[in-house]
């Protein structure tokens, strides 16, 4: 599968069913990095998986999980998620996330989140 449209379909696919851990592993390259909205920087698919995995562990129920819209141009994808969690600690997470992607020979090189 090298089409982009089709990978990013298939990536929205895992997203919405919650598995954010499976997208991850699937879609990151070894050498993937990704920069998070609050700043924080994984310079590998290892550093992100472990990342990803204590984040969806702290989930206690998802509300929502949804891709409101994507975009894709030359090499790069967008998702806009509706994201609303209840955490394992009793808080809330409700946001509206827009997950920028760069690919290279069907994997994502670098991920950027932003926080709409």
């Amino acid at each position: 599968m090298t089409n982009l449209n089709e990978l990013l379909s298939a990536k929205v696919a895992l997203i919405e069913k919650g598995q954010i851990v499976d997208a991850t592993e699937k879609f990151l390259a070894p050498n993937g990095k990704t920069v998070d909205f609050d700043g924080t920087i994984t310079s590998n698919k290892a550093e992100m998986i472990t990342k990803m995995k204590n984040f969806a562990g702290a989930i206690a129920k998802v509300n929502s999980l949804k891709a409101l819209q994507t975009a894709v141009g030359n090499n790069v994808t967008f998702i806009e998620l509706d994201v609303n969690f209840d955490m394992k600690d009793g808080s809330k997470i409700v946001w509206h996330e827009i997950i920028r992607s760069v690919w290279e020979n069907g994997l994502i090189v670098h991920e950027q989140y932003f926080k709409g």
